[in-house]
C-alpha cells in the first residue's frame, strides 16, 4: 500500500476497481484519481458502433472506445495530462478511411497489433500518458450483448424481440427487459480478476444500466470475484435515466442488478437527491441488497445529466474514509 500524510498520521491509500464504460466511468474516474493512486478501471468490450465498431471487425480486436476514455480520464490535471487526454480523444474528420477514428483507438489497435497482448498495450499507453490508475478489460474476447426488450417496434408494442449489439440496445425505443453476453460464459481478463480480489472497494456505476454497468456481472468469473471478494461494493446511481432505462425509478435500476446476479450484494448506493425525487422505495430496497444509502449532491451545478467530478470525489473520499479499516 501507499502511505499518505492526512494530518493525523500515516493512512494506507485504498485499492479501488472501477466498472464501466463510456463516460459514466470516465466521470467515476476523473472522481476517483482525486481519492486514491490505487486505481484500476474495469472496463465493457462490447462496444459495436462507430470508430471501435469499425476496428473491431476489421482487425478483430477487442473494441478501444471505452479503454480509451477510460485512460483519458486518468490523466492528470496539468497541462500535459489534459494535452494527452485531448490528444487520445481527437477524431479525423472527414468521410475517408480514417474519417470518425479517435486517435487514441488507433494507437491502442496499433499496440495490441504489434505486442499481441492487450494488457500489455493498455498499461504501455497509460505509462505513455501518466495515467494515475490502471486501465483493464473486463473480458479477453470481444462481446456482444443480446437483449430481451418489449415494444422495440412501436407498430407491436407488446410484442416480446430480442436486439442485439450494445449500439442498438443503447438506444432502443423498447422497454429492456433482461440482457445477455454473446458469446455465453465469456473468459474474464485474468489481470481484472485478480485486481478485484485485491481491492478494498469496488464502484459499480454511473454509466448506461444494459451496457456498461450490468454486462460486468454477466462475466461468470468477473461476477465470482465481485461476489466473494473482501471488498466493500459501492453503487452509484446515474443523475438522470438514459434511452435504455428511459421511465425507470431509482429503485427499478436496484432491481435490475438483482435480477441478473441475485447473489450480489451491495454496502453503499450513492445518489443525488435530484434522482432520488420522490422514490419512497429505494432505501428499502438498498437495504435488502445490504446496502446504506447515501444521498449526496454529485451532478453538475448546471442543471446538466452528469457528475460532477469534484463533487463526485468528495463523496467517494468521505465514503471510502467512513469504512471500518479496510482502507
Amino acid at each position: 500500500m501507499i502511505p499518505q500524510l492526512d494530518g493525523v498520521g500515516l493512512r494506507m491509500l485504498p485499492a479501488i476497481v472501477a466498472f464501466g464504460g463510456g463516460h459514466g466511468l470516465a466521470a467515476s474516474l476523473s472522481a476517483l484519481r482525486r481519492v486514491t493512486d490505487r486505481l484500476t478501471a474495469v472496463v465493457t468490450v462490447a462496444d459495436d458502433g462507430g470508430s471501435s465498431g469499425r476496428l473491431r471487425t476489421e482487425l478483430g480486436c477487442l473494441p478501444p472506445g471505452d479503454l480509451r476514455m477510460a485512460l483519458a480520464a486518468l490523466c492528470g490535471d496539468d497541462s500535459s495530462g489534459r494535452s494527452w487526454a485531448d490528444v487520445l480523444q481527437y477524431r479525423f474528420p472527414g468521410d475517408g478511411p480514417l474519417g470518425g477514428h479517435a486517435i487514441g483507438n488507433l494507437l491502442i489497435a496499433g499496440l495490441w497489433e504489434r505486442l499481441g497482448d492487450s494488457v500489455a498495450g493498455l498499461d504501455m499507453v497509460g505509462s505513455l500518458l501518466g495515467a494515475r490508475g490502471r486501465v483493464l478489460p473486463m473480458a479477453s474476447v470481444p462481446l456482444d450483448i443480446e437483449a430481451e426488450v418489449i415494444g422495440a417496434d412501436p407498430q407491436a408494442p407488446d410484442d416480446r424481440t430480442r436486439v442485439r449489439g450494445q449500439a442498438r440496445v443503447a438506444k432502443t425505443a423498447g422497454d429492456v427487459q433482461r440482457i445477455r453476453l454473446l458469446p455465453q460464459d465469456p473468459p474474464a481478463c485474468p489481470e481484472s480478476v485478480q485486481a478485484v480480489r485485491d481491492a478494498d472497494w469496488l464502484i459499480l456505476g454511473p454509466g448506461s444500466w444494459f451496457t456498461s454497468v450490468v454486462p460486468h456481472l454477466l462475466v461468470p468469473e468477473l461476477a465470482d470475484a465481485i461476489r466473494t471478494t473482501q471488498a466493500r461494493r459501492l453503487l452509484t446511481l446515474n443523475v438522470a435515466t438514459a434511452d435504455e432505462t428511459s421511465g425507470f425509478s431509482p429503485a427499478r435500476h436496484l432491481e435490475v442488478l438483482a435480477e441478473h446476479a441475485p447473489q450480489l450484494r451491495l454496502d453503499v448506493v450513492l445518489a443525488d437527491p435530484r434522482f432520488v425525487g420522490t422514490d419512497r422505495h429505494l432505501a428499502a430496497f438498498a437495504e435488502s441488497l445490504g446496502a446504506q444509502l447515501v444521498v449526496a449532491e454529485v451532478a453538475m451545478r448546471d442543471g446538466s445529466a452528469r457528475h460532477d467530478p469534484l463533487r463526485l470525489a468528495a463523496a467517494y473520499a468521505e465514503i471510502v474514509g467512513l469504512s471500518d479499516g479496510r482502507s
